[in-house]
């Protein structure tokens, strides 16, 4: 029994260890066109839910695909609507799993031929280079896959000796719900509906589990994988969360239609089933986690607009949260996660442009609480730069992913500026550089709802500001120091005057150079 055991989790372990490493090597072949992909190919619902099932049937990852529609709807690319689309076709291109196991793992002993990939797989990760590692730890991870699930289905087999499903099966409608309870904790504790599944089909491959037994459990398994969803969610951003109330939705709507018709729905899988494959009862249940989600799918598609505005009243956006683009599961899409930290960089802008208009107006002076918020908002956001990974051979990742540091260094030393001790209230009523002050308020002022309505600002705007006021300032310094000279105006107050005037100076300068950077890291138009 403890050989039959260790035959089974050691299968799930290879499974699952075959399952990441094909999952993050595709995710890093396809980098920046996973996330362009998306962009074009959701314009549309219909499109947005064929897109999710195709992506995630190519990346063998629910998880991938969510979160890159994620980070599409915190950067504003994606509308909720169209995210929705994509969490109902991830749904459904999750079930390719089982085809692949049902199809090849189960009737096929392939674990001879799955070895060599795994030598070829790790050869070409260690010693090849830009690409290829990628492709070699896809082809690594795929032997992985089919030799975990040769072993699981060894063990299976040998728990069939040992297990009579009869004996522990309830009859009526409590035995099927044990049995989806057992499948959605087989979901939770493996942290992988894909895995369940899997481990479901070789226990049914092996004796071990009836088609009524094993469908049961796949619904609990569908549904399980909500779980995951939720707990990710926890302290994430606004979009990450209605993507998770979404996906709960959905999931638990999709697992109970197939709870209430189990017996039928079964029966009638099973019997269009047997006229293509007889008695293969692997690809029957593969084929039922597929019809169960596509119902779903033809149920929920319609009411898509109706549960948007829902999880939008539900789930509010919170003021001025700065990080609330930021999801950890974003370390894992550069791409995504640069354009996220982005677009928490011009929601600090926006604030910093406010701050900056109200101080030079003589007002601003109690807002030291907000510029230490956007002080450790800006630190949290290095720190997730840090968490990222990134391929660094991709040029244009890098360049943007500098481009995002490069406003963060100046919008620190933007917040120093503002922090000044310098007595703008005073200045702001000097007949020297009073109008300037309110001038400079009113082209900042401008500047934060052009930047606001579009999220995107023409430097040159910024440019040309720090250009005239440079110009100003040049013609009225001698006017003061000739005022202060002859003794027209106090030297106190001339000092404070050229005090201000380099003040301000120095903030439309860094102000100009964040907004170069902020425009550079912006990403490219689809399809450049």
């Amino acid at each position: 029994m403890l050989t039959i055991l260790s035959s089974v989790l050691g299968g799930l372990g290879l499974f699952l260890l075959g399952m990441a490493l094909m999952t993050d090597g595709l995710a890093s072949l396809a980098g920046g066109s996973l996330r362009k992909h998306l962009a074009d190919s959701t314009r549309t619902r219909r499109r947005a839910v064929f897109s999710g099932a195709w992506i995630t049937a190519t990346v063998q990852s629910s998880s991938a695909t969510t979160l890159a529609t994620i980070g599409f709807v915190s950067a504003g690319l994606l509308s909720f609507e169209s995210a929705i689309g994509v969490v109902i076709g991830a749904n459904i291109g999750t079930t390719s799993t089982g085809w692949l196991v049902s199809l090849f793992g189960l009737k096929f002993s392939i674990a001879k031929l799955a070895l060599p990939m795994i030598g070829v797989g790790a050869l070409m990760r260690l010693l090849a280079k830009g690409r290829k590692v990628h492709l070699g730890t896809v082809i690594a991870g795929f032997g992985l896959i089919f030799v975990g699930i040769d072993f699981l289905q060894a063990g299976m087999e040998g728990l069939a000796e040992h297990l009579n499903p009869a004996e522990y099966a309830l009859p009526g409608l409590w035995g099927r719900l044990v049995l989806v309870l057992i499948g959605l904790l087989m979901t939770v504790v493996m942290q992988s509906s894909s895995a369940a599944v899997a481990t479901t089909l070789a226990a049914l491959a092996g004796g071990t589990l009836t088609v009524d037994q094993a469908a049961a459990l796949v619904v609990g398994q569908n549904v399980g994988t909500t779980v995951t969803a939720v707990i990710g969610a926890v302290g994430a951003s606004v979009p990450a969360r209605r993507t998770a109330v979404v996906h709960v939705i959905f999931n638990l709507t999709t697992g109970l239609i197939a709870f209430l018709m189990l017996p039928a729905f079964t029966h009638l899988v099973t019997q269009t089933m047997e006229q293509w494959a007889p008695h293969d009862h692997a690809l029957t249940i593969a084929a039922f986690h597929t019809a169960f989600n596509v119902l779903g799918a033809l149920i929920f598609y319609p009411l898509t607009p109706y549960v948007a505005r829902f999880v939008e009243a539900v789930v509010r956006e919170e003021e001025g949260d700065l990080l609330r683009y930021l999801h950890p599961g974003l370390h894992q899409l550069p791409d995504v996660a640069v354009a996220a930290v982005r677009q928490s960089l011009v929601a600090s802008t926006l604030l910093l442009l406010k701050s900056a208009g109200a101080r030079l107006l003589g007002a601003g002076q109690e807002r030291k609480a907000t510029y230490q918020e956007i002080r450790n908002a800006l630190e949290r956001m290095t720190a997730f730069l840090g968490d990222t990974s990134i391929a660094v051979q991709n040029e244009s990742i890098m360049r943007r992913r500098i481009a995002v540091l490069h406003t963060l260094d100046n919008l620190a030393v933007v917040i120093e500026e503002l922090e000044d001790p310098i007595d703008l209230v005073r200045a702001v009523h000097s007949p020297r550089v009073g109008v300037e002050m309110k001038r400079v308020s009113a082209d900042l002022e401008r500047m934060r709802l052009d930047l606001e309505e579009d999220e995107r600002l023409d430097p040159i705007v910024a440019e040309e500001l720090l250009a005239e006021y440079s110009e100003l300032s040049k013609s009225t310094r001698p006017v003061i120091l000739n005022d202060m000279a002859t003794g027209n105006v106090k030297t106190s107050e001339a000092l404070l005057d050229l005090a201000v005037q380099r003040w301000i100076e120095r903030l439309l300068r860094h102000l100009w150079r964040a907004m170069i950077h902020l425009e550079e890291a912006a990403d490219s138009p689809p399809g450049d």
